[in-house]
């Protein structure tokens, strides 16, 4: 059966993907202080879980781009998504702290896999002028995911016991996992397709010269000497670790200081839908941008050069004496956050050759992982020696810097031959 506008069924899947890695992921930091309470686990010691996470997701990151490149996207997005979903089962499991932390480091390394698999569908299935919106509903999946979790995972939890919350949340990825197996081929192939889209899709695409063959070696030589490569690495490094830190600490900052309930950490929602506007946003003012005669990059660039100017309000929220101040500071900085993470995410794919794409994204992305486990333990210290109001002071300089990194290094044009 043919089906009009099929490659944003595409979208649709990637975003149902992404809604349920979110969830996963957000399941440990809502349930903390249970989970903590019922393990014996300390502040110190969750901040060791959480860099557990980021350690196998960088590892991860470096490899699952490799990966999907060698196995394609349908295999690739099918067996990360599937690997993640039974970490998220075995987490319900456990019994121990030890066996906990195994858990999320097996997270981790199945969840980056999904954010490799996505650019590389996204550069297959959707022209540049369409990329940004699809960048944009996938990474919206990610707050839709976060925002749906603390009322999902709380309730599972206070009905059923924390350990339901992991069993219910990984048997869905499992299911969508599969079906993701089932629907997607390359658009080349796909039945679903009326042929007038699949010119769309394969017609509109830039050309590119042929590709030479590629050995591992001169692979990695060609993503290791690329400067753009690095600057886009470490713009992810430095602002990365604001969404980090809105993900895994803010309830805890709201628990301890602020004085909310975990049933009144519920209100997280309001943070994830400022996220869920941010990323579709990044997607519309890009492609109106497109629409009035600019290129598709320098496009990205205006994007992002307006939320460096506004993430620095951040340590306004530290100063807000009352929770409706404080929220309306934090879903700003994140909306400008998000914009900026979905920006980047498609800047470079439409930057690198679609041979190596999964590779370098791989590559690019390690230095989001990177940047958080730095914040992690930087976040650690700083709480138990200081206190949380300087996590936001940080966040006045990281994204301006990373987005003067991209002007000097990442705008050059970038072709295999």
């Amino acid at each position: 059966m043919k089906i009009p506008h099929f490659r944003w069924s595409i979208a649709g899947l990637l975003f149902v993907l992404s809604v349920i890695n979110y969830i996963d992921r957000q399941t440990l930091s809502i349930l903390a202080p249970t989970i903590q309470a019922d393990l014996k686990l300390t502040d110190q010691g969750y901040g060791n879980i959480v860099s557990l996470f980021l350690v196998a997701y960088t590892i991860s990151y470096l490899v699952s781009g490799r990966i999907v490149d060698a196995i394609g996207s349908r295999l690739g997005m099918a067996l990360f998504a599937g690997g993640w979903s039974l970490a998220q089962i075995a987490t319900g499991f456990t019994q121990s702290i030890g066996s906990f932390g195994l858990c999320r480091f097996w997270l981790g390394l199945g969840e980056a896999g999904g954010y490799t698999a996505s650019p590389k569908v996204v550069s297959e299935w959707f022209p540049p002028k369409d990329r940004g919106l699809a960048v944009g509903i996938y990474g919206a999946g990610a707050s839709v995911g976060a925002t749906i979790a603390p009322l999902l995972v709380i309730g599972l939890a206070t009905r059923y016991g924390w350990r339901s919350a992991f069993l219910a949340t990984g048997l869905l990825g499992l299911l969508f996992a599969g079906l993701w197996y089932l629907i997607f081929r390359p658009p080349g192939q796909h039945g679903a397709l009326h042929e007038s889209e699949r010119a769309l899709i394969i017609g509109s695409m830039p050309p590119e010269p042929p590709a030479p063959p590629l050995s591992e070696t001169t692979r990695w030589g060609i993503i290791l000497r690329t400067p753009a490569v690095w600057a886009l690495m470490a713009a992810r490094l430095l602002t990365d670790p604001v969404w980090y830190f809105f993900q895994f600490w803010l309830p805890k900052y709201l628990y301890s200081n602020r004085g909310f309930s975990q049933e009144e950490l519920a209100s997280m929602w309001l943070i994830f839908l400022a996220a869920d506007i941010g990323f579709v946003a990044s997607g519309v003012l890009a492609g109106s941008l497109i629409k009035r005669g600019w290129s598709a990059r320098p496009a990205r660039l205006r994007v992002m050069l307006g939320c460096a100017v506004i993430v620095p309000i951040a340590p306004l929220a530290a100063y807000a004496t009352t929770s409706v101040g404080l929220f309306a500071i934090a879903m700003i900085v994140v909306l400008a956050h998000t914009a900026w993470l979905a920006s980047i995410s498609t800047y470079v794919v439409d930057l690198v050759p679609k041979p190596i794409l999964g590779t370098a994204f791989g590559f690019i992305a390690a230095g989001s992982a990177i940047g958080g486990i730095l914040m992690n333990q930087a976040v650690v210290w700083t709480i138990t020696n200081w206190s949380y109001d300087y996590c936001f002071y940080a966040m006045v300089v990281l994204h301006p810097l990373a987005y003067l990194l991209l002007r000097k290094f990442a705008v050059k044009e970038w072709r295999l031959t």
